[in-house]
């Protein structure tokens, strides 16, 4: 564990030559078969561009996924599924996950969804009240453990060991990556809904997307979409394409010293009303993705979150703190201190279109006033 000082702006000077393989579209294929699936919103946000000095600013809005308020659905749904077939569970086994947010109560919905029984390992008082009862009432045991994220994981992973239950967690460690893999392949959806929705605006692929960050899973499918070679060859040739940043609390912040390092680094977190954010240790699954392909890692504080938070809300966004997080990650990278060695790094400029991942909605997990 490394206690580290916080730097808000941690520049990653990629290989521009670097690409991570493609994916086929089982996952999307899936979810349009699922019921109630379409894409979630992409809204413009003209008032934002003008704000930030940029062509055009969407807004990718999460909180109303699959009949949930937070993009997890789309891992969850497609990794239960495959962590079912794959271990051919009888009717009676129980599917087990640790959370810090949304990720459980989708685990436990489409357990439920499928004849199983969950069984949710939460940190305790360390998600919202609110949080605890929506996954309650999917019908899933709740176990508080008196411990932060990575050890309730832990407690989680040693539960199913030893009651041969099918674990269906969103953190990848030596050993234990096949899943994650899925929870990552399932959140592909959301990035390929993107390219559709900005062709039908009229756009190409964003030149910079703002990725909300915990463990890193998100961003380890913005990465392998982004940096696609296909995707490369789509946006004008080689070391072209859409930048990709991480957003973090900066009470949890183990992206940049990670970068810094040039390895995984696990630091202690704090509280943080970006719960769902408040992870220490990057998924190792994720990592060569981030080392290989990420443009920045920036961290925001509490009141950045919910200045972004509420600044949505008047644009018609409900948000919740970590769905604005992506928000103010990209008011400090592009309107902080050093913003214009910063914006020449991610190669934003007047004529540059940014996508806003707004990863849950404020139902998900209320905004306290600013």
């Amino acid at each position: 564990m490394t206690d580290t000082t916080v730097t808000r702006w941690v520049a990653n000077d990629r290989s521009t030559t670097w690409s991570s393989p493609d994916s086929d579209d089982a996952a999307l294929s899936f979810h349009r078969g699922l019921e109630g699936y379409e894409p979630t919103a992409l809204i413009a946000l003209p008032e934002l561009a003008r704000e930030l000095g940029v062509a055009a600013v969407f807004a990718k809005d999460e909180s109303t996924r699959l009949g949930l308020p937070a993009f997890k659905a789309l891992g969850a749904s497609w990794a239960v599924h495959r962590a079912l077939e794959a271990h051919q569970a009888g009717t009676d086994a129980e599917v087990v996950t640790a959370t810090d947010g949304n990720h459980g109560r989708a685990v436990a919905r489409f357990a439920r969804k499928a004849g199983h029984p969950a069984r949710i390992f939460v940190p305790a008082g360390g998600i919202h009240p609110s949080a605890v009862a929506a996954i309650r009432g999917e019908d899933a045991e709740v176990v508080e453990v008196d411990a932060g994220y990575d050890q309730t994981v832990a407690a989680a992973a040693d539960y199913a060991a030893g009651s041969a239950g099918v674990l269906v967690q969103d953190t990848a460690w030596d050993g234990y990556e096949e899943v994650p893999g899925w929870i990552v392949d399932g959140y592909s959806t959301l990035f390929r809904e993107i390219d559709s929705q900005l062709r039908e605006a009229g756009r190409a692929s964003p030149d910079l997307i703002c990725v909300p960050t915990g463990v890193g899973s998100l961003l380890q499918a913005a990465l392998a979409h982004y940096r696609r070679a296909e995707a490369d060859s789509d946006q004008g040739g080689e070391g072209s394409g859409t930048a990709v940043v991480s957003v973090e609390p900066d009470s949890a912040a183990c992206m940049g010293p990670s970068l810094a390092e040039g390895r995984p680094v696990s630091v202690a977190t704090g509280q943080t009303i970006m719960s769902g954010l408040n992870c220490g240790s990057p998924s190792s699954l994720a990592w060569p993705l981030i080392s290989n392909g990420l443009d920045a890692a920036v961290t925001v504080s509490e009141t950045a979150a919910i200045e972004a938070a509420h600044r949505l809300a008047d644009l018609g966004i409900a948000a919740g703190p970590c769905g604005a997080a992506s928000l103010a990650g990209v008011r400090e990278s592009l309107t902080g201190d050093d913003r214009v060695s910063r914006r020449r790094h991610l190669g934003v400029d007047s004529d540059s279109v940014i996508v806003l991942t707004i990863t849950e909605g404020a139902e998900a997990n209320p905004v306290p006033e600013a």
